[in-house]
């Protein structure tokens, strides 16, 4: 196990370090975009370019970029939303997202407005959709922006934290324990098993506004 897991993290580090973080950039980017988000696996790259880290310089140069490529993603949905938004809504692709998805991103947006934007980045689908959304209501972009940044950069740091450091520990491990694959695993596993909660809590607080009329402090243009 250890030399298998050995040889998947050399194959990662032996990519070059600057390709290694624009690609979680770019696909952090499109996670946040308009739709592609619900297609592009953006936690799972930044986990594996996080487990090559192996200097301050590319822990921080990873988890800043991831945040550039976030608010750069949600920029461009923001401003596809405030220009074609209402069209790309009753498009196929739209349709297929589901209405009540469209509702539900609104009506979450309506109630809390800039915390919807904060909570959305740690969810599925609405973490794509609501750049969208809030580009078709009132809300002023640099509202949207700041509070997208402060999600993204817990959300950025916290990822790359998480696989630079059960990378680490498995390297320092390596040679005095058989089973530091199985802890390098363990890191792993426990923290997408928080993560799942976090969200099951974060969803849960979301349908509570989600499911029912906003009351309007964000109501989008077509109302």
């Amino acid at each position: 196990m250890n030399d298998l897991l050995g040889g998947l993290l050399d194959t990662v580090e032996s990519v070059d370090p600057v390709v290694r973080t624009l690609l979680a950039g770019l696909f952090i980017m499109l996670e946040t975009s308009v739709l592609i988000g619900l297609v592009v696996p953006g936690d799972t790259v930044v986990l594996v370019a996080s487990t090559a880290v192996d200097s301050p310089a590319e822990y921080f140069g990873l988890a800043l970029t991831c945040i550039v490529g976030a608010l750069a993603g949600g920029s461009i949905g923001f401003w596809i939303g405030r220009t074609i938004g209402p069209w790309l809504r009753r498009s196929r692709a739209g349709r297929l997202i589901g209405e009540r998805n469209w509702v539900r991103a609104e009506n979450f947006l309506d109630h809390r407005g800039g915390i919807a934007v904060f909570v959305s980045r740690f969810l599925p689908v609405l973490h794509s959709l609501t750049p969208l959304t809030v580009g078709m209501s009132t809300l002023r972009f640099r509202t949207f922006i700041a509070w997208l940044a402060a999600a993204s950069t817990i959300w950025s740091f916290l990822y790359v934290s998480v696989g630079s450091a059960a990378a680490g520990t498995y390297r320092e491990l390596d040679d005095q324990l058989s089973w530091a694959a199985y802890l390098f695993v363990g890191i792993i596993l426990v923290f997408l098993a928080l993560v799942w909660g976090v969200k099951k809590l974060l969803e849960r607080y979301s349908s509570r506004f989600a499911d029912h009329p906003g009351d309007r402090d964000a109501t989008t243009r077509e109302d």
